[in-house]
């Protein structure tokens, strides 16, 4: 059984005045009761606290051991109750927070100095990861929560959103104005590069409304990332849907022009994804609120 707080409190006094009728009155007990709390205090730890006489009080060798760590006991309840009435701000906290390797490098790093300024408590560890590999992660508790667009079906997951993302479709300007791409039948002659087989970029166009299902490309590579996607597509080896905040530098300066402007695609959210039964939401919502005031890069 462990001691009472109000045991440790009365022979922490004891212990400081070395006279109990003293130490009574400093804890606003009798005498009698503070003798009481003692012994029940030595009944506990098996061993006498105090050596005393009519004249004098003297700490034992067990009692003089157990000083530091009775005043540490009281300091660490006192700070309970600060801490539960919202006075000592939150616990310092370590996270690991996924992101993709181009949403990361333009917008999450610089965004560190920021995040460390105005959540003194938070330490933020990064992972790199495509968006399914961060979602599982994020499930098995390997990270604990991640920055992604993707879609969120797990009932173990929950999630926060920050910002909207918007998409284009998009070729090099030179190549669409030497191999026009605006009707169905020009697919043929073109190539559609997506990250992987099931072209989660490409269906944004895709379905949205006015999208054609059938475009016939006369190839379709697969390059895993957004960032060698833009780079293939501004050397004209391919067409792509991209996210726009990506790309928005290379359209303004006519390195890429649009494909079927008319159709707009799709958009998604990014989102703060994490466990529904992870007891730390406070957090999270507090990190979210500084993400989302951030504009994408």
């Amino acid at each position: 059984m462990l001691p009472s707080l109000e045991s440790l409190r009365c022979f922490n006094e004891a212990a400081r005045l070395l006279n109990f009728r003293a130490a009574a009155r400093s804890v606003g007990l009798t005498p009698a009761a503070l003798g009481q709390r003692i012994r029940q205090l030595e009944d506990q730890i098996g061993g006498q606290l105090f050596h005393r006489t009519t004249r004098t009080v003297v700490l034992t060798t067990s009692g003089a051991a157990l000083v530091p760590f009775a005043q540490r006991a009281l300091a660490a309840a006192a700070d309970c109750m600060r801490a539960g009435r919202g006075e000592l701000g939150p616990a310092p906290l370590e996270l690991v927070v996924g992101t993709r390797h181009e949403l990361g490098l333009s917008w999450l790093v610089p965004l560190l100095p920021r995040l460390r300024k105005e959540h003194p408590w938070l330490t933020c560890h990064l992972y790199f990861g495509s968006g399914p590999d961060l979602v599982r992660r994020v499930h098995t508790l390997a990270i604990d929560c991640a920055v992604t667009s993707t879609r969120i079906t797990d009932p173990k997951l929950d999630s926060l959103r920050l910002h909207a993302e918007a998409y284009a479709f998009v070729g090099q300007a030179r190549l669409l104005r030497a191999t026009p791409l605006s009707r169905p039948e020009h697919a043929a002659r073109h190539t559609l590069i997506d990250a992987t087989e099931e072209l989660p970029l490409f269906r944004y166009w895709r379905d949205a409304p006015g999208g054609i299902d059938s475009l016939a490309f006369g190839q379709v590579l697969r390059m895993g990332t957004i960032s060698a996607i833009r780079d293939m597509v501004l050397r004209g080896d391919g067409v792509a849907v991209l996210p726009e905040y990506f790309v928005a530098r290379d359209l303004a300066a006519h390195r890429l022009a649009r494909v079927m402007p008319r159709v707009k695609p799709l958009s998604d959210h990014f989102r703060l994804v994490f466990r529904t039964d992870d007891p730390r939401r406070s957090y999270y919502t507090a990190l979210a609120a500084t993400l989302a005031s951030a504009p994408l890069r």
